[in-house]
């Protein structure tokens, strides 16, 4: 997000930006943890929107931003067996293709075409968008902050935010480790870690840490699943399969098969070591719908965090109580795909232009009254 902003704002003239990395390379934070995935296919049409403009750059990254990145739209299916889910997703393909995303209902068995290696016992139907796919969130984050470099912008690694000082009500200058930066605007683009930077200048950002595993998985013999011996066990593309009712996802990464579900369990936190005791619980799953997966072999995995806000809609904007600060963070899940999109709103934004994109669902203050409709496909 923060490479986003700083992209589109150095393209609109405003050059003089101080990018700030706790880290000492950008994106090993829960950037570079992400599965990688985009997609169209959300509940809520802000988030469609979102998608649309964010999916249609990655596209054309290289061209438009000056760095080439990988990019497969191999597609995303999600899998439903509950009467329930099959009824709100007939809704949302209604809501999708009136926002122009090219998304169609399959059967199980058509299902089980697109996907081969999948078990479809249960499935009651199926959605799928040709348009989705995979991303490389290094090369895009790397893509956007060496263009904003280019333009004049600054990158400073390494160094960790300590304090916002205010006069007043407006933010005159932001702490760091290694000094301080005089500056009359923030942007928070600390994903897990905005609601801290809020509360450096009072602001309560309701965003909190969740985490989320990954696993890789190789066939048995740790070989690749492209040998001949693995044929139609699982895809052979980097189509992505979420089974909706349990979370379960897997796409192909090179050789290997990578994989996930959420932790009904899990609590917030910050803690991102690799919890082993919950991959059986993923097996059992995981067996039931790509039965490849029974003698494959996890060669290794991570944990990292989402930005999770009470209705999973992100906060774009300013806010009403301290001049200068703004926030682009609590994404819930779906950040990274939707970077391009949301950098180039904020950055219109913060320019004084109008971003022809209605933000009242991604208002801070939303969260002061009553929590309308959110999104509600978060895997």
């Amino acid at each position: 997000m923060g490479a986003s902003v700083a992209w589109h704002l150095a393209q609109l003239g405003l050059t003089n930006i101080v990018l700030l990395e706790r880290e000492a390379q950008l994106a090993t934070g829960s950037t570079g943890r992400n599965a990688g995935g985009v997609r169209h296919q959300f509940s809520h049409p802000a988030n469609i929107d979102l998608s649309l403009e964010s999916i249609a750059m990655m596209a054309r990254f290289e061209e438009v931003v000056g760095t080439p990145i990988d990019f497969h739209q191999d597609g995303y299916l999600f899998l439903l067996s509950k009467a329930a889910h099959v009824a709100t997703f007939l809704k949302n393909v209604q809501l999708q293709k009136s926002r122009g995303v090219d998304v169609q209902w399959l059967s199980p068995a058509e299902a089980q075409a697109l996907a081969p290696g999948l078990d479809v016992t249960g499935v009651k139907g199926a959605t799928y968008c040709a348009a989705d796919g995979v991303a490389d969130p290094n090369g895009v984050t790397v893509g956007f902050a060496k263009g904003a470099q280019a333009k004049g912008a600054e990158v400073i690694r390494d160094t960790e935010v300590t304090g916002i000082r205010l006069d007043g009500n407006r933010v005159v200058e932001v702490q760091t480790s290694r000094g301080h930066i005089a500056t009359p605007l923030v942007v928070n683009a600390a994903g897990p870690w905005a609601k801290a930077i809020g509360r450096m200048c009072g602001i309560d950002v309701p965003v909190e840490p969740e985490r989320r595993h990954i696993f890789i998985a190789s066939p048995p013999g740790g070989s690749s699943w492209d040998e001949g011996a693995n044929t139609g066990r699982v895809p052979k593309n980097k189509l992505l399969v979420i089974d909706f009712d349990t979370s379960f996802y897997f796409h192909r990464e090179g050789g290997g098969l990578l994989f996930g579900m959420g932790d009904p369990d899990e609590k917030p936190g910050f803690d991102i070591t690799v919890r082993w005791d919950f991959l059986p619980k993923v097996i059992e799953v995981a067996m039931q719908r790509l039965p490849a997966l029974a003698d494959a072999a996890v060669s290794h995995a991570w944990a990292g965090l989402y930005e999770m806000t009470p209705d999973h809609n992100p906060i774009i904007g300013p806010s009403s109580e301290v001049e200068g600060f703004y926030t682009i963070a609590g994404f819930s899940g779906h950040g990274f795909q939707h970077a391009p999109a949301a950098g180039r709103i904020l950055a219109d934004l913060i320019t004084g232009r109008d971003p022809k994109f209605d933000l009242a669902p991604f208002t801070l203050d939303r969260f002061s009254g009553r929590i309308v409709a959110g999104e509600a496909n978060v895997v």
